[in-house]
């Protein structure tokens, strides 16, 4: 089920050669046939303050020119378990209705659901979370393990129930999240109200604040996070600003005291094993970032990602 000799030879040519697509996988127009669709979601009209996830799905594409074929620390080659390939992005053509960009956002991961192939996307903001979830949790609602600075458990903010502060409280709510099976992980940054994140508690969230998470140790995290999840369908959402602006400057609302890159490439390759149906890095917003870094540590955490969830591919296939 894997890649073709002929992509995979590809791959593997100079790294500034060709078109960038995904960590340099071949591009699909349809994810007929794929294991793995890797999507860009080029969307950030739910950002709060400071714009520009919209140009991450092009510029993550850019810097995963860095990135090879082999995970040396795990051994895993997500190519030879699945067929995977970049089918573009999920384009919205109304990117001043935020709701009705939801809604097509929802529409292109329905179309994509049909084929059977699991989306690994790059946003975008973390509003463009809750309509794949939509579409994911439709028949059953699924678990989440969430790496973030913020719950995005909030309510209304200026006028609207639905920003990148909201998804996982809409989400919640539209029936297609357990949030008993949900753990935030980072969350950390001032507050406005000493509720702000009320929801996530309420609901029954592990939230696993940042200090929390520093006392504990890595390992305990991994651990928490795989009991909260259990065996059952879950979705993996790492948003950027979870690891620390000095690794990751480039994104909307930046909060220091984060996890450092090895960190977090340390909780992706822990949740190995757990039952994956999905996984996304948002919001990479590569004008705060002119070195790249932020979208280069977007790619990374992309491949971990694309690394854990082919295993889970494989293992429910086997």
């Amino acid at each position: 089920m894997g890649m073709s000799e002929q992509d995979f030879q590809a791959m593997q040519a100079p790294r500034y050669t060709g078109l960038p697509t995904f960590m340099r996988t071949p591009y699909r127009q349809s994810a007929e046939g794929l294991d793995i669709a890797l999507v860009g979601v080029p969307y950030d009209g739910g950002v709060t303050n400071r714009p520009g996830a919209r140009h991450g799905p092009r510029e993550i594409r850019n810097q995963s020119s860095m990135i090879r074929t082999i995970n040396q620390a795990t051994g895993t080659c997500p190519y030879e378990l699945c067929s995977i390939a970049d089918v573009g992005d999920a384009v919205v053509e109304r990117p001043f209705q935020l709701e009705q960009a939801h809604e097509q956002i929802q529409a292109y991961y329905e179309k994509l659901a049909e084929t059977g192939a699991v989306p690994l996307s790059a946003g975008g903001d973390h509003s463009i979370t809750l309509p794949i979830l939509r579409v994911l949790g439709r028949k059953q609602p699924v678990g989440l393990i969430q790496i973030d600075a913020h719950c995005d458990t909030g309510d209304d903010y200026l006028g609207s129930r639905f920003h990148h502060g909201s998804p996982f409280s809409r989400a919640v709510e539209e029936g297609v999240l357990d949030p008993e099976r949900c753990v935030q992980i980072g969350i950390r940054g001032g507050i406005n109200g000493r509720d702000q994140w009320a929801f996530s508690y309420e609901h029954g969230m592990r939230v696993i604040q940042m200090h929390e998470a520093h006392a504990m140790g890595l390992e305990a995290v991994i651990a928490e996070a795989r009991r909260v999840v259990g065996n059952g369908p879950t979705y993996f959402t790492f948003d950027i600003d979870g690891i620390d602006p000095a690794y990751a400057p480039g994104t909307g609302t930046p909060e220091i005291g984060g996890f450092t890159a090895l960190e977090a490439q340390l909780l992706v390759r822990g949740m190995s094993g757990v039952n994956l149906i999905g996984a996304d890095v948002v919001e990479v917003a590569p004008p705060f970032d002119p070195s790249g870094i932020t979208a280069l540590t977007g790619a990374t955490v992309m491949f971990e990602l694309l690394c854990i969830l082919a295993e889970a591919v494989a293992a429910r296939r086997a």
